[in-house]
């Protein structure tokens, strides 16, 4: 046990940014444990033999390792890959184990556990391995014999999990690996020897979380003592990507239902109250469709895929104010503005452009037609100069992705305007 942490302090010491996660690991000695293993509870599960036949920064390694799988969440990304791919990726369904129900030669199956199960266990731990073994070694922290690294199968480093279980053949995998077993920790399958949810010295998820959160907090802190695969886990780890197209549906629906948008005064139905105005008829207030002006930038810089992605985006902004296409109208915009076009099949529409930006004539465009928008919604790159007054409805902008260091081939110090404060804004991809 002293070795195990001594270990331990070793790899604090080169990998300080895992110190809380190091930590916060319990150890569980068993001897029918292959070598070091987790479970999703943060238990360590040693085995003796394995802690002293390994060298001391060695074996150091191995917990960087099997900490990266929790603070990863493979098992969690495991059984859901499992989930949505019912384990029929490349490799799945044949090969042994599979339609033969035979082992490959050496492998081990856990007690409880079929065949298939078990090849579909090994297939997930190297994946997950491949995942996180191409940053962590090196530096204090020598690479142990065996470990399963991308180019054991001629794949390329630095891609996740799930692009591993997406391009690996079964058939590909080398006996020699038959041996790995991370834990439930690595592919979310339940072995013998763990404790379970209910045993002694689990973390419940809300202290896996905040041990998570403390180590992309260290990671970000100081940037440059932790490697590109570990920076980009902490940019991601608390802030997944957005259902942009579930977000702009959402902005669209939230500008045409907010008050006073679509409503207006009419004597077609007297108000209620005119009862209390003997001789008066007052107006009652109607709430009509609104209507939606869509601005879609055509100029050069923007890409037919883009274009054809905009159009996709009309239809489904047709959708989000009740289908009622004839309320859209479409205006294609350079360096000046179409004519506003409306919605009858988006997908046939032609968007004419392919100039400069300047999607300020856009709005103006937009803001004449008659009767008026009560919602613009601007499609763009955001290499645009914007209105310099708030339009008198509500506006949204879908914002398609550019690098942070695109620059402007005419203009190398050009920085496009942010979208103004007054726009709601959502990025599309």
């Amino acid at each position: 046990m002293g070795k195990l942490l001594a270990a331990r302090l070793h790899a604090v010491k080169v990998r300080p940014y895992l110190a809380d996660a190091l930590f916060a690991l319990h150890i569980v000695e068993d001897r029918s444990v292959p070598t070091m293993a987790v479970d999703a509870y943060w238990r360590c599960y040693v085995s003796p033999g394995f802690v002293a036949r390994m060298p001391l920064e060695e074996l150091a390694g191995v917990w960087v390792h099997e900490v990266s799988h929790l603070l990863r969440d493979h098992h969690g990304r495991g059984e859901r890959f499992a989930r949505e791919h019912e384990e029929s990726g490349p490799g799945e369904g044949s090969g042994p184990g599979e339609a033969g129900e035979s082992v490959a030669p050496g492998e081990s199956v856990a007690p409880g556990m079929s065949p298939a199960d078990g090849r579909r266990r090994l297939r997930r731990n190297i994946a997950a391995d491949f995942e996180i073994n191409d940053d962590i070694f090196g530096d204090g922290l020598p690479r142990p014999a065996g470990a399963a690294v991308p180019s054991l199968l001629r794949l390329p480093e630095g891609l996740l999990m799930e692009e591993y279980l997406r391009t690996a053949s079964l058939a590909a995998l080398p006996v020699e690996l038959a041996w790995l077993d991370c834990g439930s920790g690595a592919d979310g399958q339940a072995r013998p020897w763990e404790l379970g949810p209910d045993g002694a010295h689990g973390l419940t998820r809300q202290q896996r979380d905040a041990v998570r959160f403390r180590v992309a907090e260290g990671i970000k802190g100081r940037p440059g003592d932790a490697p590109d695969g570990w920076r980009r886990w902490a940019d991601e780890a608390f802030h997944p990507p957005q259902p942009w197209r579930h977000l702009l549906g959402a902005a669209v629906r939230s500008a045409v239902g907010a008050p006073g948008v679509g409503e207006n005064h009419s004597y077609r139905r007297p108000s209620r109250r005119s009862a209390g105005v003997p001789g008066v008829v007052l107006p009652s207030l109607r709430r009509t469709p609104p209507r939606v002006c869509v601005v879609i930038d055509t100029s050069g810089s923007v890409s037919d895929a883009e274009l054809g992605g905009a159009l996709l985006e009309v239809a489904a902004i047709a959708r989000a104010v009740g289908g009622r296409r004839d309320l859209v109208s479409v205006i294609s915009c350079d360096a000046a503005a179409g004519v506003a076009v409306p919605l009858c099949r988006a997908e046939s529409m032609e968007l004419i452009g392919g100039g400069g930006t300047d999607l300020r004539s856009g709005f103006a465009r937009a803001l004449r037609s008659r009767p008026g928008p009560d919602v613009i919604v601007a499609l763009t790159d955001g290499q645009t100069p914007w209105p310099s007054a708030q339009p008198p409805c509500r506006t949204v902008v879908g914002l398609f992705p550019r690098p942070a260091d695109a620059v402007d081939e005419n203009d190398p110090d050009y920085v496009p305007d942010a979208p103004p404060p007054w726009a709601r804004v959502v990025t599309i991809g």
